[in-house]
């Protein structure tokens, strides 16, 4: 039974303060091969101390063997759904099949799950599965025209040594990332991850109309600054030289820690194939909490994405796909009935709630 291996590391107190418990990952995808290790995830209420006095903190815990288990504080996760990020608010929509635990507490915590969701979902999931999508896009590049060599500064038409002072140089190209963080409203404050990435997006559309590469955008920002053509050639080379030298780093660095498990299906697919399941499933997810308003965390989909998970799929037809699904998305973003953001002053009221009832001795 799960509940004999519960991890409290040093907190005695965490099993019993749970509210909820789910398995988490393939197996609540209903995507899990006999291989599949099982992944839970959990809310606990601590203890009065950790609300009234200072000494004790609690955000998460986490525990390895012989599962992988998370269990969060309450007010964190209640943040994190709120965000909706897609780890988190599927723990609120699982299936009841998969709960392990479910006090009364956490059953009313299930019950305000439509609370936490918005349109916020189609930024967050698509951003996950954006994510995926690079990631398999450059080990494809890598399988397909590994780097060969670390990069020479000659190759990049610089010197030996270079003509900027190290101070001179890190100070210049910290001022235009700077710059680029502010057009790209990297750096507000209180703009939530969400709404920042949407903007990002909407950016990154328009500079694309305007056919702006990031190049050109990098040179204006440095030209804003007042740097003369010469410095900013120079500025650039060096530029695009550390960033040949990070990926080979980075390259040297995969090859050498490689899942072995994913470095087969890179070599047999061209592409690590959970990856692209796993980017199919968040965009139709996406899609879905567009038009319905609910989180198919169950998939009904399974033999689609477990026979993509097989390999049915070429490289280049999940590319296509992701680029296609794309399309639509922010059209169903406008037609969408969800709130832009969730109610956090309903949240908050709920989170207080169900603290004053934990401390009262309700579970």
């Amino acid at each position: 039974m799960i509940e004999e291996h519960f991890y409290t590391g040093n907190l005695p107190w965490l099993k019993d303060q749970t509210i909820l418990l789910v398995t988490h990952g393939s197996h609540a995808y209903g995507l899990n091969t006999p291989t599949s290790d099982i992944d839970l995830k959990g809310v606990a209420i601590p203890p009065r101390e950790y609300f009234l006095g200072f000494q004790s903190r609690f955000e998460q815990a986490e525990g390895k063997d012989p599962y992988d288990l998370v269990v969060y504080d309450v007010r964190k996760f209640f943040n994190l759904a709120a965000e909706c990020n897609p780890n988190i608010i599927e723990v609120l929509w699982a299936d009841e099949s998969t709960f392990r635990i479910l006090t009364p507490l956490g059953r009313r915590l299930v019950e305000a799950r439509a609370l936490f969701l918005s349109r916020k979902a189609r930024f967050t999931f698509s951003g996950y599965a954006h994510a995926q999508l690079k990631r398999i896009q450059l080990h494809h590049r890598w399988l397909k025209t590994p780097p060969t060599h670390a990069p020479t500064r000659a190759e990049f038409n610089l010197p030996e040594r270079t003509l900027i002072p190290a101070d001179q140089l890190a100070a210049a190209q910290s001022a235009i990332h700077k710059k680029l963080e502010a057009w790209n409203l990297e750096d507000l404050s209180g703009v939530d991850p969400a709404t920042r990435l949407a903007i990002q997006q909407a950016l990154a559309a328009q500079l694309a109309e305007m056919q702006l590469s990031s190049d050109q955008l990098w040179q204006n920002a440095a030209r804003t600054l007042g740097h003369d053509e010469n410095f900013i050639l120079l500025l650039d080379r060096e530029r695009h030289y550390t960033a040949r030298q990070r990926e080979w780093e980075q390259y040297q660095s995969w090859k050498a820690n490689r899942n072995p498990k994913r470095a087969e299906l890179e070599a047999r697919f061209g592409f690590d194939t959970k990856h692209g399941m796993h980017l199919v499933r968040l965009m139709k997810m996406c899609k879905e909490i567009m038009e319905t308003g609910h989180v198919q965390v169950k998939r009904p989909d399974r033999e689609e994405l477990l026979a993509i998970r097989n390999g049915t799929w070429t490289y280049e037809q999940l590319i296509a796909w992701a680029e296609e699904s794309e399309k639509g998305m922010d059209e169903l973003y406008k037609k969408s009935k969800l709130p832009h953001s969730p109610d956090r002053k309903a949240l908050d009221a709920l989170c207080v709630e169900m603290v004053e009832a934990s401390l009262r001795g309700e579970r």
